[in-house]
Parts: C-alpha cells; structure tokens; sequence
C-alpha cells in the first residue's frame, strides 16, 4: 500500500515547510492544506482532532502534531 498524507499547513509556518521537506525526502505524497487560506479547513481540523496547531499531518488514518519523523515512521510502520 502506498502512504498517502495530508498536511494542513499555514502560510508562515516553519515547522509545516520542515515536515514537507521531510517527506519529500522520504519519498511520501502528500497534499497539503493551507489553513490561512482555507478557514473552513481549519475549523473542520480543530473540530476533528481538538488542535489548533500546525502542522497537522494525516498519514493512514493517523494523526501527527508537528514536525515529528518518529511520529511519521510509526505511521508508515503501522
């Protein structure tokens, strides 16, 4: 099966760049959502995982607050 992640980002957030660099690097496709622009996405993120922060990552059926590789490779690992 191939890992497929979104990744709800915002516009001025370093940590959001850090964790795409990171699966670019790793080789994991992901779309990511930018929460600055797309308020509704917020809102429906805060709604399904109780976080306002980002990053937010989905990665099969998981999800990832931050930058967190050991939290993407136990996902990837699941």
């Amino acid at each position: 099966m191939t890992a497929k992640a979104t990744v709800y980002v915002s516009s001025t957030c370093p940590y959001c760049t850090m964790m795409t660099n990171y699966l670019d690097e790793i080789h994991v496709p992901y779309e990511t959502i930018n929460v600055s622009t797309d308020p509704e996405a917020g809102q429906r993120l805060v709604q399904t995982t109780g976080q306002m922060g980002v990053p937010q990552t989905e990665l099969n059926g998981q999800w990832i607050l931050g930058f967190d590789p050991a939290g993407v490779k136990a996902a990837l690992d699941a």
